[in-house]
């Protein structure tokens, strides 16, 4: 049984933002799970807790090991100091050539146009990312300078979440990045269509639809119950702005590293529309050791998918090492 919290949500995602779950005691009330229940659990870590009620929505009531509970559930083990897992584990602040601007991969360029984010998941990568030194912030115009300069033909939009920026904003951003001459696609990366699908309003499917160049959005879907008929709806209408639609997923103990699980998500990301792209093994920052899945159980559940599952809904098992000019398959 899920929360039955649906009814009670104000219609606004700016709203569902200002009142996410943002205490361990009050996300633990909403979900009827008792600390004895629970590992021991790290509430001084510098990285607070923020849970959108729309999500806790879809989280089983009374079940410790809620897949997506232990997602955003910040457990003791994250202050525990483990060799290889550091801050900054792709090594963004080499990559760093601009403001805002990351550039690590040929032809591709990253900005990180925020630091807010509707949802702040465990294993983030950038659970410590200077995000008040490194965002985009109101330095548009000498980054549209700089990427102009580096004459790559994709921009990434990331964060943060980059839809945690205002429409207004977006559309300015947006401007400003069709002016660059060189632009052949536009990626946007995002948990907001399944963390907060309200986000996906009528003023955000207009100005998708109105994108001078094709775009990609790469949505953030681990497990098939984030999907219920909310997120549908969101999918829907981002495919009807002529998006392209993948999914990259991260492989967690204790959240989705089984066969089962991969099967479920592939085929509940297939009957939204969206293709399974990518499946990650666990970037190594510092706080987020226990979701680690060891290479070998990873690629035995990609094994066991390959052999049930049609290759098109088989996702691409990879790890991002900092330094490296591309992400490196696992096969």
């Amino acid at each position: 049984m899920t929360t039955n919290l649906a009814a009670e949500l104000p219609r606004s995602w700016q709203m569902i933002m200002r009142q996410a779950v943002s205490n361990v005691d009050e996300l633990l009330a909403l979900v009827k799970v008792g600390r004895h229940q629970l590992p021991a659990l790290d509430e001084s870590s510098a990285f607070p807790v923020r849970v959108p009620h729309s999500f806790v929505q879809r989280m089983q009531i009374g079940i410790p090991d809620d897949p997506l509970l232990r997602q955003v559930l910040p457990l003791g083990a994250e202050a525990n100091v483990v060799p290889g897992f550091v801050n900054d584990p792709l090594g963004e602040a080499d990559a760093a050539a601009g403001p805002g601007i990351i550039s690590k991969y040929q032809g591709r360029t990253l900005l990180i146009t925020t630091g807010a984010c509707p949802v702040h998941c465990r294993y983030c990568f950038r659970r410590h990312f200077p995000y008040q030194e490194r965002t985009l912030r109101g330095a548009l115009d000498s980054s549209l300078q700089v990427l102009e300069k580096l004459d790559h033909e994709e921009v990434i939009l990331s964060g943060g979440d980059p839809l945690s920026l205002s429409n207004a904003r977006l559309g300015r951003l947006f401007e400003g990045l069709g002016c660059l001459p060189q632009l052949k696609r536009l990626r946007i990366h995002t948990r907001f269509p399944v963390v907060v699908p309200q986000r996906v309003d009528q003023g955000l499917l207009e100005l998708l639809t109105d994108l001078p160049v094709p775009l990609v959005i790469v949505t953030h879907i681990n497990h098939a119950q984030e999907i219920d008929a909310s997120v549908e709806i969101a999918i829907r209408d981002l495919r009807a702005t002529g998006a392209t639609l993948l999914n990259q997923a991260v492989l967690l103990a204790g959240v989705n590293a089984s066969p089962a699980a991969q099967v479920s998500l592939a085929e509940a990301l297939f009957n939204t529309t969206v293709v399974p792209y990518y499946l990650h093994q666990l970037d190594p920052v510092a706080g987020a050791a226990h979701f680690q899945v060891a290479d070998q159980t990873a690629r035995s559940i990609m094994s066991a998918l390959r052999a049930t599952l049609p290759g098109y809904l088989v996702p691409r098992l990879v790890r991002e090492t900092a330094g490296e000019p591309a992400k490196t398959p696992l096969t």
